[in-house]
């Protein structure tokens, strides 16, 4: 039949021309819409139509078909499109079940009766976001990473300077000039390799800050900024999230969990306002003795261990302060403000003791 036989060589032509497929479609539905019009009843094509051979319901009949597979494969394509592409960058499955080198690694912490093994389980399946990757988090980052915190997110815009290099121990003098998040991924992967780091290079922000932080069990902040605090608290009051905030300045630092879901303040609660400029100057201003981020942070990540794990009594309710310079800590109670505009209108559990 000279009609299918042009339809094939023409196929073969775009094929090999290299057209796209769109292009062989449309030529092969030009080719097929001239045939189906050689085969009308229509005075002078008749001996046209007989020439090329067919009938007309057999190429309307060829035309429907091939009209119903090109939308069958169109939908398939839309149905793919919705369905999204595996995420082959994660972390394989872990098993339940912890390796004889997990449970060599962790085996301190096991051997502890306020953790032990089902203490273990829940840092394993516990997610925790850490914003910043500078002094305060640092340390808590290194420390959560080796207690085998199963994921960790950090957050962070900066890159690494010489003059970070004096305290905040999670970067090298290599990574100066390296993203903080990468630098600080590759200290806790080369540290813990049972674990998952996630990253997220860039400043946090008003529009990404509730849907990041829901997607975590619990906030610790180290930032150095009022702006980035009062937004994170916000945004885990929001969420129902806990948040342990620390701050550090000259010789002196401190650090409570926030936790108004749970009958505690929220950082709001205890700091309405941001200071007026120059009252409570950056370490940048001020200057910050160097082991001083490591004791509040590794308190940070103590804490966060004791929330995970429920042992002991956490900091919740509690503004912890620590004096360096005169070996000095102390602790004062805190409570929540009933007139709090970000937290006051939750309904929440009795507060703590």
């Amino acid at each position: 039949m000279l009609g299918l036989t042009l339809l094939a060589a023409l196929a073969v032509l775009g094929w090999v021309m290299k057209a796209s497929a769109r292009a062989i479609w449309v030529m092969l539905a030009v080719i097929w819409l001239a045939l189906v019009l050689a085969h009308l009843p229509l005075p002078g094509f008749a001996p046209l139509g007989r020439v090329l051979g067919g009938s007309l319901a057999g190429w309307l009949w060829l035309g429907a078909v091939s009209a119903l597979v090109l939308g069958y494969r169109r939908m398939l394509r839309a149905i793919r499109a919705r369905v999204p592409e595996p995420d082959t960058t994660a972390a394989p499955t872990r098993s339940d079940q912890f390796s004889g080198a997990e449970l060599d690694r962790y085996s301190r912490h096991i051997m502890l009766r306020e953790i032990g093994g089902p203490g273990q389980k829940r840092l394993r399946q516990a997610k925790v976001l850490v914003i910043g990757a500078g002094g305060l988090g640092a340390p808590v980052l290194l420390y959560l990473a080796a207690a085998g915190v199963g994921r960790i997110g950090v957050i962070d815009d900066d890159t690494v300077s010489n003059s970070n290099l004096q305290r905040q121990v999670i970067h090298r003098d290599a990574d100066i000039g390296a993203p903080k998040v990468a630098s600080a991924r590759a200290a806790l992967e080369a540290l813990n390799p049972h674990i998952e780091i996630l990253t997220y290079e860039r400043r946090l922000s008003a529009e990404d800050a509730p849907e990041l932080i829901a997607q975590f069990d619990l906030v610790i902040d180290g930032s150095d900024n009022f702006e980035t605090r009062y937004l994170v608290n916000a945004a885990c009051v929001a969420s129902a999230t806990p948040l342990i905030s620390g701050a550090i300045t000259q010789w002196e630092g401190q650090l409570s969990l926030y936790d108004p879901a749970r009958g505690a303040p929220c950082y709001a609660c205890l700091f309405p306002q941001a200071p007026a400029p120059g009252l409570a100057p950056s370490c940048a201003e001020a200057g910050v003795v160097g082991a001083l981020p490591g004791v509040i942070g590794a308190m940070m990540a103590t804490e966060a261990i004791k929330e995970i794990t429920g042992a002991g009594q956490t900091a919740r309710g509690r503004l912890m302060i620590h004096d360096a310079l005169w070996g000095e800590s102390r602790q004062i109670k805190i409570k929540r403000d009933p007139n709090c505009p970000v937290c006051a209108a939750l309904d929440t559990r009795a507060d703590p003791a």
